[in-house]
């Protein structure tokens, strides 16, 4: 993290300091970054937040925490809470949000794959990313099946990744070292009573599904939800997404329903990897299960 003075005045610029110094910290603004950061600390567990909390978090005086929240209140990124000092993140977050979304050459290969996904299975499908210690829903094609009306998930929703399948497949890469590092933590936030409740019991667990290549969850994080998530990995083999189904029961059904939406769901992440060059090898499991896949419902 880049350290930033007290003051808002800018530092004057130096010419050639990059270059001596070996690195470009010298031209970050420190009132932009702070207003980033202020960004940054708004999520789904935490969607409101006032000023004295913030400037506490980042380290700034509260004067200068209001002036960057009122600014970026009239730029429309933060809106108030009811007239009051507390803030919310506003529209125009969730237009850069929508165009990110939309540049990705990702979603616009992923979106074909999960539609035939839908179709075949009549299930609800989704694209997801990891961020940091998020999984982020990126694009979806929604089922019109009645059973789907009060289960909907909307592009953008943020899940906690170390207590879902999804977030364990998108971690299949991860080391156990890198894991301690993205939670240091000692024990891991309880959801459900299925949630990993440390580093090693979620090491485990990603493991598991990894060495599988795919991973199921019935009413493992929200009950009367199951799903089928399977790995999108790039032209280096590199895990980058993953593809999910979703049955709005908690369970999937019996071995035969189960495993030909497991083949499905295998096969549309296998379709969108090599959208993605990804060239499969025989010991890929994730292609193993791809290989069988048999028709749908």
């Amino acid at each position: 993290m880049v350290k930033t003075t007290m003051s808002d005045a800018p530092d004057p610029a130096v010419p050639g300091d990059d270059e001596s110094s070996g690195g470009a910290s010298s031209y970050l603004v420190p009132g932009l970054e702070r207003g980033l950061r202020i960004l940054a600390e708004f999520s789904a567990r935490e969607p409101v937040l006032g000023a004295p909390e913030l400037s506490k978090r980042i380290g700034i005086p509260r004067t200068t925490t209001f002036r960057l929240l009122q600014t970026l209140e009239a730029l429309g990124f933060l809106e108030r809470v009811n007239g009051d000092r507390y803030f919310r993140l506003g529209v125009g977050v969730l237009r850069l949000g929508f165009e990110y979304l939309n540049s990705l050459e990702l979603t616009d290969l992923g979106t074909p794959v999960l539609e035939r996904l839908r179709d075949s299975t009549g299930l609800s499908t989704h694209l997801l990313i990891r961020d940091q210690r998020d999984v982020v829903f990126v694009a979806k094609a929604q089922s019109n099946a009645s059973m789907f009306g009060s289960v909907k998930v909307h592009v953008g929703t943020r899940l906690p990744a170390h207590a879902t399948v999804h977030g364990h497949v998108l971690m299949g890469d991860l080391t156990r070292d890198a894991l301690r590092q993205l939670y240091p933590e000692k024990k891991l936030e309880q959801f459900t009573e299925r949630t990993p409740g440390t580093v090693d019991e979620l090491y485990e667990r990603v493991r598991h599904y990894a060495r599988l290549g795919y991973a199921v969850s019935e009413a493992a994080f929200e009950s009367g939800i199951s799903a089928v998530t399977a790995p999108v990995r790039d032209h280096s083999g590199s895990i980058v997404a993953a593809i999910t189904a979703t049955v709005p029961r908690s369970e999937i059904g019996e071995a035969g329903e189960k495993e030909r939406l497991v083949e499905a769901v295998c096969g549309a992440a296998v379709d969108l990897s090599q959208r993605l060059n990804y060239r499969p090898l025989e010991s890929d499991p994730t292609f193993a299960h791809a290989r069988h896949k048999v028709a749908m419902f």
